[in-house]
C-alpha cells in the first residue's frame, strides 16, 4: 500500500513538474519575443521618428519607412474576411446544430475541418488560379484581380474551420432545455435558435469571432500571393496592396540593416494589434460576467 502511494505521489509530482515547466516556458517564450521586438523596434521608431514611420511613403532607398498604408490595408482585409468568414462559418454552424440530419453532421464538421489542414500556400494557389481570374474577368471594374477582395475571400475560407467548430461547440454547450422550454412556450425552431439559443451561446460565439481575428490578420503567405504587393493606400478592392505580415516576409531575408529592423518595427505594430484584440476580449468577458452576477442577483 505505501508502495503504490509513494508511487502515485511520485508520478503527481512529476506531472506538476512537467505542467509548471510548460507554463514557465511559455512565459520566457512571450517574453524573450518582447524584448527582441521592443529592444529593436522602439530605439528604430524613436531614430526615424513617428511622422516617417507612420507616413504613407516606404521606399528604402530615400530612408522612407512609412507603414501606415499596410496598416490600412491589413485592417480592411481582416474586417472584410472576418465578415465573410464568420457569416459564412456562423449559419453552417446553425445549420448543422438544428437544420441538418444528424447522420449528416459528423462528415459534414469533419471536412470542414481538413480545411485546417491543407497548408496555407495551397490556400494561395487555390485563390491565384480560381478567385483572382474570376474576379478580373467578371467582376473587377479596372481588370485587375489581385487585391483586398482576393485575399479577403481567401482568409474567409481559412478561417471557416475556427468559426464553425467553436461556434458549434458553444451552442452544443448550452443547456437543452433553454431549446424545449422555448418550444415549449410556442416559438417556432427557427426562433428557439436564433433567440434564444444564440444569445445563450454568444461567449462561445465571440470567442470565435477573436480566433479568426487573429488568424486574417496574422496569416501572410496565402496573402502575399493575391493580393499584389504594392505600398500604396488602398482606394478599392481590385487594387495591389501589402498588409504588415505581407510586407515582414517579403523582405525578411532580402534587406539589412536600417531597412530590415524596419520589419521589426513593423511587427511592433501587429504586436499591438494582437494584444488590443485580445484585451478587448477581456474586457468584454468580464462585461458578461458582470452582467450575469447581476442578473444572478436580481433574479435572488
Amino acid at each position: 500500500m505505501n508502495k503504490a502511494y509513494r508511487f502515485i505521489k511520485a508520478r503527481d509530482s512529476i506531472m506538476r513538474g512537467i505542467f509548471t515547466f510548460c507554463a514557465v516556458f511559455s512565459i520566457i517564450a512571450l517574453g524573450c519575443i518582447c524584448v527582441f521586438l521592443f529592444a529593436n523596434g522602439i530605439p528604430f521608431i524613436g531614430r526615424v521618428g513617428l511622422t516617417n514611420f507612420f507616413g504613407t511613403t516606404w521606399n528604402f532607398n530615400v530612408q522612407a519607412y512609412g507603414v501606415l498604408s499596410m496598416i490600412v490595408a491589413s485592417l480592411y482585409v481582416t474586417a472584410l474576411s472576418t465578415l465573410i468568414g464568420v457569416t459564412i462559418g456562423l449559419f453552417t454552424a446553425i445549420a448543422l446544430y438544428k437544420f441538418c440530419p444528424k447522420h449528416l453532421v459528423g462528415p459534414i464538421r469533419q471536412m470542414i475541418n481538413l480545411l485546417a489542414g491543407i497548408p496555407s500556400v495551397l490556400f494561395g494557389l487555390f485563390g491565384m488560379i480560381l478567385i483572382v481570374p474570376v474576379l478580373r474577368d467578371y467582376i473587377s471594374p479596372t481588370g485587375v484581380g489581385y487585391g483586398i477582395l482576393a485575399a479577403s475571400l481567401v482568409l474567409s475560407i481559412m478561417t471557416l474551420p475556427t468559426i464553425v467548430s467553436v461556434s458549434l461547440d458553444a451552442l452544443n454547450a448550452v443547456p437543452r432545455n433553454y431549446y424545449e422550454g422555448a418550444l415549449a412556450l410556442g416559438a417556432t425552431k427557427e426562433q428557439s435558435v436564433f433567440k434564444v439559443m444564440l444569445p445563450a451561446a454568444k461567449s462561445g460565439i465571440l470567442a470565435a469571432v477573436v480566433l479568426s481575428i487573429g488568424r486574417a490578420i496574422g496569416e501572410t503567405m496565402a496573402v502575399i500571393m493575391v493580393i499584389g504587393g504594392s505600398p500604396v493606400i488602398p482606394k478599392s478592392l481590385f487594387q495591389s496592396v501589402r498588409t504588415l505580415t505581407a510586407n515582414i516576409a517579403m523582405g525578411a531575408t532580402e534587406l539589412s540593416g536600417d531597412a530590415k529592423t524596419s520589419l521589426v518595427a513593423a511587427g511592433v505594430v501587429l504586436f499591438f494589434f494582437t494584444l488590443l484584440l485580445n484585451i478587448s476580449f477581456s474586457l468584454l468577458k468580464g462585461g458578461e460576467k458582470r452582467e450575469k452576477k447581476r442578473a444572478s442577483k436580481a433574479n435572488i
